[in-house]
């Protein structure tokens, strides 16, 4: 960065982020170092969701110090470490309320549903106008319009896509917002499905591509190399540093007058990164924590029905413990044992000799202990690691069916034994008891319902689905037994231990799996800097 000249007398570079969720995107951008300082500034981000604006809020507080190297305070640190929920938002609120810092940080983030009556055009070009002010022209856009449309998983359950979705159209106010306030450069992250998405008027993205480039104002490129054909836009995170399989559409928009500043050559792209960063050595030196216990299945009740006919099922509440819950896990082990050649043997593992928790809002523990159990790579311990947090928020275990422990434990054990994760048919051979009753359960599409992620490979992509349940995302080690906490997956994700997801846990879940990655969002903030920088000289 020495070699850099940040333009504008070396005043960080504006930014507006658009669909920010929990600020992914906003938060590498502003992790980019430049003199001590931050090379960019977010002045405006703009989210629908209240509890992800929360967090937007909190986290621009942190920055206000961060961006001007000024030390963080005390009060940051006190509200993380704070596990009751109506506390930590107690100590949030006086703390934002007892500085100036608090009043930026909530005036930058705008809870504003885009594309809504409550919201017209007019009223978010006001607010735009006021972060920028009316001279400034070398700023920049980044965000992703919400997805679900495009996505391959959304479009199985509604039958395609169809044109009176309002979300398939969302980018438009995106590409309104580049054609009425013209950034000098535009970051636009979508999912894959878009590639395959179609409409009555053609496939969206191509429609997409032509819209964005403004009739020839921008040029659209990719971040990872020439464009031959459509794929060459999309960015599989685990080959850039990230430790899971996440493949996303990044779209880099240029305004023409840049251009010639911008060459493109093999200095020019994100930077492949080899060997992979394995899920176990971003997650496994955390705090170990067993699964809570909810309810137990009894029986079915032929005597009340279901709308689709079939019995009630009869469950049994327990009392969460971790005496009860050995005990549950001791007689899964016992069945899972008479089934043949998965080793069973994890009640000798020391990690099982001592009373295993469920986890807090705030789990305390030493940087050094992490460090000293984890291949991590060097540049992610910086990355993640804050000497005066003292331990990591949001690590707590859901609660689960006792008949899911046993499908958890097995498909841990399985892992251990194959190095891969089990699919229906593995279940279904060792007993039916696995096999949950679905109505789906037979298809080729619920074959990996209940997946264990494998410790030695990046993850698979975390997603908003994590905040229904947890069978996608069951964590390798068979003696805790669970499915992944909100930390882990946010260490998936990439975001510093700092950085706090508010709201309850189901609401930090789906923020986390809606996030792009801050380490590869870090990545791409470089190149736009030196972009920008660049047109300056």
């Amino acid at each position: 960065m020495k070699n850099m000249t940040s333009p504008q007398e070396n005043n960080p570079i504006p930014i507006i982020d658009l669909f920010a969720g929990p600020g992914g995107l906003g938060e590498g951008f502003m992790s980019l170092p430049y003199e001590g300082k931050s090379a960019f500034d977010i002045r405006l981000s703009i989210e629908k969701d209240e509890d992800a604006c929360k967090t937007l809020i909190w986290r621009s507080f942190y920055r206000q110090f961060k961006k001007k190297g000024r030390a963080i305070p005390d009060a940051y640190y006190e509200a993380l470490r704070e596990s009751d929920l109506t506390k930590r938002e107690q100590l949030i609120k006086k703390t934002l309320a007892s500085c100036p810092e608090g009043q930026v940080a909530i005036k930058e983030v705008q809870r504003v549903e885009l594309g809504s009556k409550e919201w017209p055009s007019e009223k978010v070009d006001q607010l735009i106008h006021e972060r920028l002010g009316p001279e400034e022209k070398n700023w920049v856009l980044i965000g992703g319009p919400p997805c679900q449309a495009y996505s391959n998983v959304g479009r199985s359950r509604v039958g395609g896509i169809h044109s009176e979705d309002h979300r398939v159209f969302l980018y438009k106010e995106y590409l309104r917002i580049i054609k009425d306030h013209k950034p000098a450069v535009f970051v636009m992250e979508n999912v894959k499905g878009l590639l395959s998405a179609k409409i009555e008027e053609g496939p969206v993205f191509d429609l997409m591509k032509r819209d964005l480039r403004l009739g020839g104002e921008y040029e659209i490129y990719s971040l990872v190399g020439v464009v031959n054909v459509d794929s060459d836009y999309l960015i599989k995170s685990e080959e850039y540093g990230v430790p899971q399989m996440r493949h996303r559409v990044i779209l880099l928009g240029i305004k023409k007058s840049y251009l010639h500043k911008y060459k493109q050559d093999e200095n020019s792209y994100l930077k492949l990164q080899k060997p992979y960063v394995n899920l176990e050595s971003v997650i496994g030196s955390l705090p170990k924590l067993r699964s809570g216990l909810n309810r137990e299945f009894i029986k079915y009740d032929n005597d009340n029905l279901y709308a689709n006919g079939k019995p009630k099922r009869i469950y049994k509440n327990l009392k969460d413990s971790y005496q009860e819950w050995r005990q549950i896990i001791e007689k899964h082990l016992s069945q899972i044992k008479q089934w043949g050649e998965i080793p069973t043997n994890i009640l000798d593992n020391e990690e099982f000799q001592f009373n295993l928790q469920t986890g807090s809002e705030f789990v305390a523990f030493s940087k050094q202990d992490d460090l000293n159990k984890s291949s991590m790579p060097e540049e992610l311990q910086d990355w993640f690691f804050d000497k005066n947090l003292g331990g990591v928020p949001n690590h707590e275990s859901r609660a689960h069916l006792t008949q899911d422990l046993l499908r958890y434990l097995f498909a841990s054990l399985y892992v251990k034994k194959y190095k891969t994760f089990p699919r229906l048919k593995d279940y279904a051979e060792h007993s039916q008891e696995l096999v949950p009753e679905h109505a789906n359960a037979g298809s080729d599409k619920f074959s990996d319902r209940f997946r264990v992620q494998v410790p030695d490979r990046p993850a698979t992509t975390i997603t908003s689905h994590i905040s229904k349940d947890g069978h996608y995302f069951i964590h390798y080690d068979p003696a805790q037994c669970r499915s992944l906490t909100v930390r882990e997956a946010a260490r998936i994700q990439t975001f510093p231990d700092n950085y706090l997801f508010r709201g309850s846990r189901t609401s930090q879940y789906h923020q986390v799996g809606n996030a792009v990655p801050p380490y590869l969002a870090s990545k791409i903030a470089k190149i736009v800097f030196e972009i920008v920088c660049g047109a300056q000289k």
